[in-house]
């Protein structure tokens, strides 16, 4: 009986895991139009997990993640996926910085990039800021094949499936602390 109630009480405990759709640039969305993405970013607390929302007219832009140094250079030639749909949702996937560009010519240059810093999956949603300026290593890790078409990161991220699990683990032990005790 004993060991029952402690598995309740541990089921309970167990922390649920968040994650947050951030809209690149809030309501102007991604444009080349007055919207400093830095600063919008440092408004924002990026972790493993959550999804980057890009909002723009996919005739005149495009989202292609890069490298830190074509990040730096405006060169999106190398990119490591472009995108061109007008509503890109993309995965954060793994911690540490990712690099976006518009592959539009004078775009990035024109201020049209975004750096985000990608922290830790998060077990609690809390507003904080990231890195005003682009960390100095680069991603790490396999990555996406290269495509020059529409594209789109569909791919599970774990957060919905973490929830599930432990609402599931909540339920069953619930149900066998009532068995045991009844």
């Amino acid at each position: 009986m004993a060991t029952a109630i402690v598995l309740v009480v541990l089921v309970l405990a167990a922390p649920a895991v968040y994650a947050a759709d951030h809209t690149v640039g809030g309501s102007s969305g991604w444009t080349n139009f007055g919207t400093d993405y830095t600063t919008w970013s440092a408004g924002e607390t990026f972790s493993v997990g959550d999804t980057l929302v890009f909002n723009y007219d996919g005739n005149t832009h495009g989202v292609s993640e890069v490298s830190q140094s074509d990040y730096n250079s405006c060169s999106s030639s190398n990119a490591i996926m472009t995108y061109n749909d007008g509503a890109t949702t993309i995965t954060l996937s793994k911690a540490g910085p990712m690099y976006f560009i518009c592959p539009t010519a004078g775009h990035c240059s024109g201020g049209m990039k975004l750096a985000v810093n990608v922290g830790s999956a998060s077990t609690t949603p809390t507003p904080g800021t990231s890195p005003s300026t682009p960390a100095t290593t680069t991603p790490s890790g396999s990555t996406p094949s290269k495509s020059n078409g529409t594209a789109s990161h569909p791919g599970y991220n774990g957060a919905a499936g973490s929830f599930s699990t432990g609402t599931s683990l909540l339920v069953l032990g619930s149900m066998l602390g009532v068995a045991l005790m009844g």
